[in-house]
């Protein structure tokens, strides 16, 4: 089926790579299933199928994670991905997926000066008055180099690595692919939605490509900032930047996981956790665009107790109507209001089968864990860990734009308590929370609410007369068509027609038996048809044996 599928002779050889690692760790069950193995013996690949004993005894968490490492930047990044679906993935798959790192071997500087050349215009030691060629750190899609303007600021490059897009374009493709087949071939993991993960991720990674994009990322949440938010972000040096080299302001502070930097400069550990959940909470829920990935690695503290924001690539955002949905969320968690939990969860999941009532049960017994703990005890990431075992209990899946707050929200938590052990997310989000619903239900808000619905409700009321009229003129010609996709039926075509196939081999069969059989009783001298008959018992044998290969191959896989 792979084979089949693969829509360039130079994908092979990466199917062959990703077969080989996936036998090696243990899932040549999956390389089978997927069709993977057909597709590379085939092709003339042999594959070993016995497991060492030392990976056999890992469990099947970590033997994903090291086939993600060994598979390298674009599988990397998808368990980066994964991590961040709390809704999907128990704590133990999301503990092994949060190990892998971002980190790749430098690229010679004689590669990237190539590529800085191209985009530059010139050399950048002609561009720049001093150029760092060893890196300041080498990622699986970028390398950075710090760098001197001819003002004397310095900055900092992030190059593209070079050849990468091609590199990640395939295995996009390859994904996509295995993506279908697996949610086709394997009914046990179709509750991970393979291909709706595959294509968050590939919109994710593509945009993570496009470093003019990051660039314009970090200038909007710039301009949402206020100065007393103590939230510094770099500013971009548009004249150099582009698709493939990001050029920002250098930041000198102390890294986000030196924690005691932060104690010997004297910054006060419980205003920077302030700062930091303070600032995001209120790009989450009143801007609606927000750093997606603020973990330590991505901060530094700055004197003055504030802190640096790093990184751009991966941001998320929330519609107003989105937005005020996690505020009824989360100030239904913190009043423990189980109608309020359950209803925003059905709504985000309303093409799910869940039982509402087994769903409100569950969300009761959840809150009544935390009933009676004040708020200020609050663990804001468990009780949204608890929140989302709940969800895949009952087969929820949230929209991928929440999935992104969600993991912001633990992460923010996490930081906020390395800082200060005693940090109170709960409280820092109640206020933003208030603010929030009390915005949607002011009158300014419910007025223009009503104006938009007013304006949809008079557009739509004004095409419905061309509308009836189109479908009174195709039912007049009998152009009417009921289109019906179930996916079930893909799989019993299948099968019929291989029923087919071996029911018209039989008769052909059968028609070669008799056909030689008659051809044999023949004289030599009428005709020499004696030769004919052999040859057509032989291929009778032949499609005989074939059918009931066929047969018995149907019956393994049933």
């Amino acid at each position: 089926m792979l084979w089949q599928a693969l829509s360039a002779a130079r994908d092979l050889g990466r199917v062959q790579d990703i077969a080989a690692v996936l036998v090696r760790y243990g899932f040549g069950d999956v390389v089978q299933r997927i069709g993977m193995a057909g597709a590379l013996e085939g092709a003339g690949k042999v594959l070993h199928w016995k497991r060492a004993e030392e990976l056999a005894r890992l469990k099947p968490p970590e033997r994903v994670r090291r086939v993600m490492e060994e598979l390298g930047p674009t599988f990397v990044k998808l368990g980066q991905v994964l991590a961040t679906r709390v809704d999907l993935f128990g704590p133990e798959w999301l503990s092994e997926f949060s190990q892998l790192q971002d980190k790749a071997p430098m690229v010679d500087w004689a590669e990237i000066e190539a590529q800085l050349t191209e985009d530059l215009g010139a050399p950048p030691d002609e561009i720049f008055s001093d150029v760092d060629h060893e890196p300041l750190a080498a990622a699986s899609l970028a390398q950075v180099h710090r760098a001197r303007l001819p003002e004397g600021d310095w900055v900092v490059l992030k190059v593209r690595r070079p050849g990468i897009r091609p590199v990640v374009e395939a295995d996009l493709r390859l994904l996509a692919r295995l993506a279908e087949i697996v949610e086709s071939e394997a009914p046990e993991l179709r509750q991970y939605r393979p291909r709706e993960l595959v294509r968050q991720f590939t919109q994710s990674l593509r945009r993570e490509l496009d470093f003019a994009a990051e660039c314009r990322n970090a200038e909007r949440i710039a301009d949402e900032l206020d100065e007393d938010d103590g939230i510094v972000v770099p500013g971009v040096h548009w004249q150099y930047s582009g698709e493939r080299l990001n050029v920002q302001d250098y930041i000198e502070g102390i890294s986000g996981r030196d924690l005691e930097g932060v104690r010997r400069a004297g910054l006060n550990a419980h205003r920077i956790a302030q700062r930091g959940s303070s600032g995001i909470l209120r790009m989450i829920l009143e801007h609606g665009f927000f750093h997606a990935d603020p973990h330590p690695g991505n901060v530094k503290y700055l004197p003055g107790d504030r802190i640096a924001l790093l990184d751009f690539g991966m941001v998320g955002r929330l519609t107003e109507e989105r937005r005020y949905e996690v505020a009824e969320l989360l100030h239904g968690l913190v009043d423990r209001n189980v109608r309020q939990v359950r209803s925003v969860l059905l709504e985000w999941s309303a093409d799910s089968d869940a039982d509402p009532d087994r769903l409100e049960e569950e969300v009761a017994e959840f809150i009544d864990q935390y009933h009676g703990v004040p708020l200020e005890q609050l663990n804001m990431s468990a009780m949204i860990s608890d929140m989302t075992s709940v969800l895949r209990r009952n087969h929820l899946m949230l929209p991928p734009d929440l999935v992104l707050m969600l993991k912001a929200f633990i992460t923010l938590e996490g930081m906020g308590r390395s800082l200060d052990p005693g940090f109170d997310m709960a409280s820092e989000a109640r206020p933003v929370v208030e603010a929030v619903l009390k915005r949607h239900y002011s009158p300014a808000a419910m007025a223009r609410r009503a104006q938009k619905s007013l304006i949809e409700t008079v557009r739509i009321l004004g095409g419905l007369p061309e509308d009836l009229s189109r479908l009174l003129r195709a039912a007049r010609r009998g152009r009417i068509e009921v289109h019906v996709d179930v996916n079930s039926l893909k799989e019993v075509s299948h099968r019929l027609d291989g029923a087919a196939s071996r029911l018209t081999l039989g008769v052909v069969t059968a028609a070669l038996i008799i056909g030689s059989a008659i051809a044999l009783n023949v004289q030599p001298g009428e005709g020499g048809l004696s030769i004919f008959g052999l040859m057509g018992f032989v291929g009778a044998a032949l499609g005989g044996v074939w059918l009931l290969l066929s047969i018995w191959r149907s019956g393994r896989e049933d």
